[in-house]
């Protein structure tokens, strides 16, 4: 039976494999293929990723905190893997083990348009930004980043071409209307229901100042929508959350191991029915 896995740091809580499990039996494969959840230490990383390969896993999802780790064990990366530091998608053809990063590649397909021409706005500077920072500078968007340590930022920015952003100081967001697009890439939202209000305060912005003329990519996502994309939607901005980005992700990293087309409709339903259910944040 070919098998694959998500492996993390915790991993109880991983929307992944009731995502995979459906998609699988919406393809046709769940009497043949299996998608399971592994918990793994960092120090145990490197052996358990190997015993896979030589273990009959066609491939692996990877979340937190093994990403830039994944990455290292590859013999071969993808040009996105490389040039992001870091891997989610493993694949082991003929027992090797191969690198994609589809973090970049789900992000640009849950955009409705291409983000080419437009100016965004990315909020954070750790490893969901860097995917975020790469998949916009590569499609010829024009790039700013925030970060509560501008150190980051500067060096990310250096990094990949894109600028540092001089927004309005957190709380304020009247900077927020130079921008067409602005994502979320902080952990503000993360592991609530909606992200109190305190949190939203060391934003460089204000929910409110999106509106209309805004689209609002927020990777954060709890056990519901967070404040700050229920309250931008309210104010007629275009809302994609982070389950959205979790499913076109999933989707790329089942379609390099099964070079099926991945059946969105019924994975977003999975993903979003454990969402629901759930009570912790993962992948």
């Amino acid at each position: 039976m070919p098998r694959l896995a998500v492996l993390g740091q915790p991993i109880s809580h991983s929307r992944s494999p009731a995502m995979q499990a459906a998609a699988l039996a919406e393809l046709g494969l769940a009497a043949e293929w299996s998608y399971e959840a592994i918990e793994v230490a960092p120090a145990d990383f490197e052996a358990r990723v190997r015993g896979l390969a030589a273990g009959g896993f066609v491939g692996a999802n990877v979340t937190v905190p093994h990403k830039v780790a994944a990455l290292g064990l590859a013999g071969e990366a993808s040009e996105a893997a490389r040039a992001i530091g870091a891997a989610n998608t493993l694949s082991f053809p003929g027992g090797r083990i191969a690198a994609e990063n589809t973090d970049a590649t789900g992000f640009l397909d849950s955009l409705p348009a291409p983000p080419a021409g437009k100016r965004a706005l990315v909020l954070g500077a750790g490893g969901s930004a860097r995917a975020v920072v790469w998949a916009l500078v590569t499609q010829g968007a024009d790039v700013s980043i925030w970060n509560r340590t501008p150190e980051r930022a500067e060096r990310l920015a250096a990094e990949l071409g894109a600028s540092v952003a001089t927004p309005d100081p957190p709380g304020d967001g009247q900077g927020a209307a130079s921008f067409d697009l602005v994502v979320n890439a902080t952990t503000v939202g993360m592991g609530t229901s909606r992200g109190s209000a305190a949190d939203l305060k060391s934003l460089p912005l204000r929910a409110d100042s999106l509106n209309e003329i805004h689209q609002l990519v927020d990777l954060a996502y709890g056990t519901a929508e967070t404040e700050l994309a229920r309250a931008a939607r309210a104010h007629g901005a275009t809302v994609i959350d982070g389950i959205e980005v979790l499913v076109r992700q999933g989707a790329a990293s089942l379609r390099i191991w099964t070079g099926l087309e991945p059946p969105i409709d019924v994975m977003r339903r999975a993903a979003t029915a454990t969402w629901e259910s759930s009570t912790a944040p993962d992948t």
